[in-house]
């Protein structure tokens, strides 16, 4: 039934981009024809992963388990009858652990080449960490004989993380390859708001980039919805049944569990602009160094940012969040969830629209930097600020290969751009900039 309603939705919506990662995973199913692949596909929930892996196996032998959490002998038999239906094959007698089901699996595919795809592969540990261990003991007897494409998908990084990278875990060094599925490029985002809205503003462009972050679950829901201009998009995402306004806490609750409140309020601090550890510690009361860097290292949610040209061991550094709807919640559902609870969902929206043009100018910052890194030769991206603080440059682009460098100002209003003032602040870097080539450059709205 759950790939059914997949399917569905991948027909009510065009299939966007994903053409690097479906040549990857067909060049992957086709070596499995002559040797066992184990692959794992990792990314944040609502990315798209499920309906990636059902778009490349569409014509091709497929078996798609869905690990929900329930007992392992009510799992198995959900599997049981999937097994029968997907590739034919009957597996006599209640089975009530997976490691049984896997071998029959295996041993299946000493005959016949098919593609195992294992959704949400994390949660065994919920069910029983012990399959972990199993499935490395029957992979590595039968990998040898069998032909198959196995992928393990999982959308909570930081278990994953551990599960196959952590050298005292039973499936470490076993996989063959890894993906990473990324948010939807810029340039992807331009084709489907196109498609949705032709005559597209940048405000629509922006809003829809800030909102989404190219995740194709939001792309969806908004699209679906109508809400395809800057104010439609802002009013779905606080209307009373919007998936946005809960969507941050279920995305992480699972992520962080009894440890949530602390990284809660650290992600709140960095994404209203609290970026120096030094502001968030003396803020929260207590030095937060460990869950800065848990939540670089073990989730992936935020990134330590330091001025272009700084040396490795510099503590001028600034945190930041990677995701654009983590950015966005923080910023204003997370500390009005009281308001969302009154019913003052209009309230909050008037809030968001009087202090969304201050917002949006680091978001569009952050767009110029994935545009630029996406359709320019360049080796190196970032920004630059001195060590107080001061003297910043919004963007610096640069080809080490060609010694070429692009420097630019980023404004929301192309009239605010000083040119004059840019070229002054690139005096204070100009003896890293010795053999460079440069350009400056004044990037606004008009610009995107």
């Amino acid at each position: 039934m759950a790939i059914t309603l997949i399917i569905i939705k991948i027909k009510g919506m065009k299939f966007y981009d994903r053409k690097k990662e479906l040549d990857l995973l067909h060049e992957i199913n086709r070596q499995s024809l002559r040797t066992a692949c184990f692959t794992v596909m990792v990314g944040r929930r609502r990315i798209g992963k499920t309906s990636l892996l059902l778009k490349c196996m569409e014509g091709e032998k497929f078996l798609y388990l869905f690990v929900s959490r329930k007992s392992e002998v009510l799992l198995c038999e959900q599997f049981q009858q999937e097994i029968k239906e997907s590739l034919g094959l009957d597996i006599y007698g209640k089975v009530s652990d997976f490691r049984s089901l896997f071998e029959q699996l295996m041993i299946y595919a000493t005959k016949t080449h098919f593609t195992l795809i294992i959704d949400e592969f994390q949660e065994f540990d919920n069910i029983n960490s012990s399959i972990f261990s199993d499935i490395q003991d029957i992979w590595d007897r039968y990998k040898e004989q069998s032909k198959i494409n196995f992928i393990a998908c999982g959308s909570i990084y930081s278990m994953m993380k551990r599960i196959f990278e952590n050298n005292k875990e039973p499936l470490f060094g076993r996989l063959t390859s890894k993906i990473i599925l990324k948010p939807f490029s810029v340039s992807t985002l331009k084709e489907i708001l196109y498609d949705y809205n032709p005559d597209y503003t940048p405000e629509d462009l922006l809003a829809f980039y800030l909102i989404t972050g190219g995740v194709a679950k939001y792309v969806t829901l908004l699209m679906e919805s109508g809400a395809i201009t800057f104010k439609k998009m802002i009013r779905y995402a606080v209307r009373t049944d919007s998936p946005f306004l809960s969507e941050g806490r279920d995305l992480l609750i699972s992520e962080f569990g009894r440890e949530y409140t602390t990284y809660f309020s650290i992600l709140q601090l960095i994404a209203s602009g609290k970026t120096a550890q030094s502001e968030i510690d003396s803020i929260i009361g207590k030095n937060t160094g460990a869950y800065l860097t848990n939540l670089e290292k073990e989730y992936s949610l935020i990134s330590k940012n330091k001025p272009m040209f700084s040396k490795p061991e510099s503590r001028n550094s600034r945190w930041c969040l990677n995701d654009n709807y983590l950015m966005f919640w923080f910023r204003f559902i997370f500390p009005n969830l009281s308001m969302i609870e009154l019913g003052k969902n209009d309230m909050l929206e008037n809030y968001i629209l009087k202090n969304y043009e201050q917002y949006s100018g680091r978001i569009l910052e952050r767009y110029f930097r994935e545009k630029i890194a996406e359709t320019e030769d360049i080796t190196d991206i970032g920004n630059y600020w001195d060590k107080k603080g001061e003297n910043e440059i919004d963007l610096i682009a640069l080809n080490r290969f060609e010694n070429k460098a692009l420097i630019a100002e980023i404004k929301r209003n192309p009239h605010k751009i000083n040119m004059a003032i840019l070229s002054e602040k690139v005096t204070t870097i100009k003896k890293n900039l010795s053999h460079y080539a440069v350009e400056l450059k004044g990037l606004s709205m008009l610009d995107m």
